[in-house]
């Protein structure tokens, strides 16, 4: 179970987290919370401020992802709070033939998805995936359990773990005091961001052996 930074060519961006502390309220972060249209093409300080396709983000990225997994064709993958389809469609451009499907719990995202994705989404909750054992080749969760409780967190590892072959997941974390601050200031959905000790002992509770990276601010 590697440390892994399958998302060393997504672009960076400069964040002011300061700024962004003193900007969100706890009001701010219950909007947030609810997945809406508010978080994703809302103000600003709701979520995204306008979650738009474009192919320099996701498509930089999936190459790593076929060399680390072998993908082809022939493989399946699931991306586990998909929102609106953008890598699921870089995917499908770059490994033509390739099985996907998404789960997300908008309903705002899925309604508004891509549409050569939108048929492949379906709406459900990481904590209780609706797929056989093993039905995927790879599920990959990108900034997505940390918005569940911890237990709801467990449960969501051992699902993605019991449905998928390999995975691949990010989350909030922190590594030091300073860390920790600047992710207090940041955040604004995760019900769940630790330690990154506190974050691999949960995994081996919840039985999970997929890789994993984190989102630190």
């Amino acid at each position: 179970m590697p440390e892994l930074d399958l998302l060393v060519n997504y672009p960076k961006t400069k964040r002011d987290v300061n700024q962004r502390a003193t900007q969100k309220s706890e009001e701010d972060r219950r909007i947030g919370r609810l997945f809406g249209q508010d978080y994703f093409d809302g103000d600003r300080r709701f979520g995204y401020g306008g979650y738009h396709y474009h192919p320099r983000f996701w498509q930089p990225v999936i190459p790593a992802f076929v060399q680390q997994y072998g993908l082809t064709s022939s493989s399946s993958v699931l991306d586990v709070g998909c929102a609106k389809g953008f890598m699921m469609h870089d995917f499908s451009q770059t490994v033509p033939g390739i099985k996907l499907k998404g789960l997300d719990i908008s309903e705002y995202a899925i309604g508004h998805a891509l549409e050569d994705m939108r048929p492949l989404i379906c709406q459900g909750n990481a904590k209780e995936l609706p797929f056989a054992d093993k039905s995927f080749d790879l599920i990959i969760s990108i900034n997505t359990i940390h918005n569940l409780s911890p237990y709801d967190c467990a449960k969501a590892l051992s699902e993605i773990q019991r449905v998928g072959k390999n995975a691949f997941i990010t989350v909030d974390a922190y590594r030091t005091p300073q860390e920790k601050e600047r992710m207090d200031a940041w955040n604004l959905t995760a019900l769940t961001y630790m330690h990154v000790d506190q974050w691999n002992a949960l995994f081996k509770q919840a039985g999970y052996t997929g890789d994993y990276f984190w989102f630190i601010p």
